[in-house]
């Protein structure tokens, strides 16, 4: 007797999957898990998919092929908002995907997938100049870069808003940045504060050096393929020197985002707090959030990237962390913008911030002098501030 697979069963566990790399971060997925997922046993999951890897990969796949159709068919601005906001509410999975778990795929996979996403981007942008034919290419590009990136944020809701009042708040959120204006951007829109870390061998020096080396690392390379000796080398001194600061690798992982975290809220909440009223605050909340994303793009990558490498005390630290920073901008935002209620705030909310952290991490476009003040303006927008 032929025993045969039932229709839709690789759809079936790549849709858990995505679900699963999604929520629980790569690393803490295992095979097993997904099959119980799906309800099947892991040995007849490797029927279908040869490993993690593999599964990692389609699962990207499957959210790239719907994101490449839905702008293939497009003919204006209104027409790439709505294939955005279809592909960002069918594949809410993808964002975190994308900017979090595709940096382990292996070198010609990323390569190929950085390589796909450009070609979105140009195309999206060539419709976007037959529209608008004053905006020069970079520019048109950028504006593209940060629709994508607002959209992606929805991957970053704890739950999973109405769909069809999702897709309606993503196509506003998409016309309002293929909208903006970049001329006459300021290069020194955003001051830049002075270093925080001292200069010098001082044992203080020393372990703040570590801890900035850490995160620009972990950035850069990944938790896994980070050594001590080569945290070592980045502040001068032997691997095995790195103990008399820190533990381990992961207590050093832990206080590099704990330093960080207190430097962003310093900031940031700094700022809102001493403005007065609420749109002075928000202002003064979005200028202080760039200025520190500018300064900080490898705290705000490892924060992505590495936070599902931590010990659980020190994950549910940074979790919480994130929920008060959400739920501060939240209610500012509904304080200014009283038409919209939280579910329309917090998607809001989350586009600047997946905008912004893309923008300074986005080559070439954060290399552009002007870019603090392009982020303010696209932050402006996906606020709903004009």
């Amino acid at each position: 007797m032929v025993v045969r697979r039932p229709p839709g069963r690789r759809a079936e566990i790549l849709a858990v999957a995505a679900d699963r790399f999604h929520r629980s971060g790569y690393h803490q997925v295992s095979m097993s898990e997904v099959a119980a997922g799906v309800g099947i046993t892991a040995p007849a999951l490797y029927r279908h998919f040869r490993g993690k890897p593999e599964l990692l990969d389609r699962s990207l796949r499957v959210g790239l092929d719907a994101l490449a159709d839905g702008l293939r068919g497009a003919r204006t601005t209104a027409d790439l908002g709505a294939a955005l906001a279809a592909v960002a509410v069918a594949h809410r999975p993808l964002g975190t995907l994308v900017q979090r778990d595709a940096r382990l795929l292996p070198p010609a996979r990323r390569a190929a997938l950085r390589r796909e996403l450009r070609g979105d981007v140009a195309l999206m942008a060539a419709v976007l100049r037959a529209e608008r034919p004053e905006l020069v290419a970079a520019d048109a590009e950028l504006l593209c870069w940060s629709a994508l990136s607002a959209c992606a944020g929805l991957s970053y809701q704890s739950a999973a808003p109405q769909p069809r009042r999702a897709e309606a708040l993503l196509r506003d959120l998409v016309a309002a940045v293929l909208a903006v204006s970049l001329d006459g951007t300021a290069a020194e829109a955003v001051p830049a504060l002075p270093e925080d870390v001292p200069p010098g061998p001082r044992p203080r020096a020393r372990r703040e050096e570590l801890l900035a080396a850490a995160v620009r690392l972990f950035h850069q390379r990944g938790f896994d393929n980070v050594s001590t000796d080569q945290l070592g080398a980045a502040v001068g001194i032997s691997g095995p020197s790195v103990y008399r600061h820190f533990d381990s690798k992961a207590q050093l992982l832990a206080a590099s985002l704990v330093r960080s975290r207190e430097r962003l809220w310093h900031e940031v909440d700094g700022a809102i707090a001493a403005a007065a009223g609420p749109e002075r605050a928000l202002a003064a909340g979005l200028r202080g959030y760039v200025g520190f994303a500018l300064r900080n793009g490898d705290y705000l990558g490892a924060m992505l990237s590495e936070t599902e490498r931590l010990a659980p005390p020190d994950r549910r630290a940074a979790v919480d962390f994130r929920r008060d920073f959400l739920r501060t901008w939240v209610g500012l935002l509904r304080e200014v913008r009283p038409e919209d209620d939280a579910v329309a705030a917090r998607i809001r909310v989350h586009a600047l911030f997946a905008l912004v952290n893309d923008g300074v991490r986005n080559r070439p476009h954060s290399e552009r002098p002007d870019l603090g003040d392009c982020l303010l303006r696209l932050g402006r927008a996906v606020l709903g501030l004009g």
